[in-house]
C-alpha cells in the first residue's frame, strides 16, 4: 500500500506549527517536499493553511518511515531553534511510526537544517534501524 504524501507532508505542517508559528525556512522545506512529491503549490499552501489531524502511520513502509524521520527531524531543526514541544512532536511521531522516541535524538546529531547538505543516509537508516521497537 503506498502511502498518502499528503499525510505525510501535513505531519510536516504539523510540527512546523507545534511553536505556534511556521517559520519562513520550513514553509520552504514544506513547500520542497511537497512539490517533490507532486503536490502543487496551491493545495501545499492550502494544507498550511488548514492543517489536518494525523492519521494513521501504520500503513508506511519501512522506507517510507525512515524517509519522513529523516524530514520530521530536518523540520525540527529548519528554524535555527529547536523548542521542546518540537522534540516532544518528533518523538511521538517516532514512536507512531515504530520507532523508540530515543532515535529522534540520535538521528538529530547527523542531520542537518539546511537541505542543501545531505547526511548519510545510508548510515543514519542503519543507526535508525536499532531504534526500531520490538
Amino acid at each position: 500500500m503506498q502511502f498518502n504524501k499528503k499525510a505525510e507532508l501535513n505531519v510536516l505542517i504539523n510540527l512546523a506549527a507545534s511553536d505556534s508559528k511556521i517559520e519562513e525556512k520550513e514553509s520552504k522545506l514544506i513547500h520542497m517536499v511537497g512539490k517533490a512529491n507532486g503536490l502543487s503549490t496551491e493545495e501545499i499552501q492550502e494544507m498550511i493553511n488548514k492543517p489536518q489531524p494525523i492519521g494513521d502511520l501504520s500503513a508506511m513502509t519501512n522506507d517510507e518511515k525512515f524517509a519522513h524521520l529523516y524530514h520530521l527531524i530536518q523540520m525540527m531543526k529548519m528554524d535555527g531553534q529547536v523548542f521542546r514541544s518540537e522534540i516532544i512532536f518528533c518523538e511521538s511521531i517516532a514512536e507512531k511510526l515504530g520507532y523508540k522516541k530515543s532515535v529522534v535524538g540520535e538521528l538529530s546529531q547527523h542531520i542537518y537544517s539546511d537541505p542543501s547538505i545531505t547526511a548519510d543516509r545510508n548510515m543514519l537508516r542503519q543507526k535508525a534501524d536499532k531504534f526500531i521497537r520490538d
